[in-house]
């Protein structure tokens, strides 16, 4: 009798950090394809990419305001047509009335700093993400907040 080889299986991480890069494929922003995807007891709850509002114009139709301004990654984030995906996963979780304190969130950049304060807010427990980005605060406030901060490397 032959031997059953084993699977080979992703772990949960790995599962869904592969789901976050397929959602960042969705981005309709100009300088950075960016996706998140919150997850609680190894099930998706929302998902989100970066661009701009729901049924507003994006960027590769009007152009990048940033770009235009010369504004640095990491600076004035408030002049940006596009939400961060981020922020589009809380949104969405809401909308739905869907609950998320005590949850996850994947993400294939380190969250800003905005990010980072609606994240706290919404009681996300553990960040994960795949690129590092540019915000001594957000790092700072997650810490503070005693936030599991985990930086996943592609295997």
């Amino acid at each position: 009798m032959r031997e059953k080889a084993e699977l080979i299986r992703p772990s949960w991480d790995e599962y869904f950090m592969n789901i976050t890069k397929v959602v960042a494929t969705r981005s309709t922003c100009l300088r950075r394809q960016i996706g998140a995807v919150i997850v609680k007891e190894q099930r998706l709850l929302a998902s989100g990419y970066n661009g701009a509002p729901s049924g507003l114009s994006h960027c590769g139709k009007t152009g990048c305001l940033r770009a235009a301004a010369q504004i640095p990654s990491g600076q004035r984030h408030e002049l940006c047509r596009g939400l961060h995906a981020e922020q589009n996963a809380v949104v969405q979780a809401a909308m739905y009335g869907v609950p998320i304190q005590g949850a996850t969130i994947y993400s294939t950049h380190q969250p800003c700093s905005a990010c980072s304060k609606i994240l706290i807010n919404a009681g996300i427990k553990r960040i994960v993400y795949l690129q590092s980005y540019p915000d001594e605060l957000a790092q700072q406030l997650i810490a503070e907040a005693g936030i599991e901060y985990v930086c996943f490397m592609d295997k």
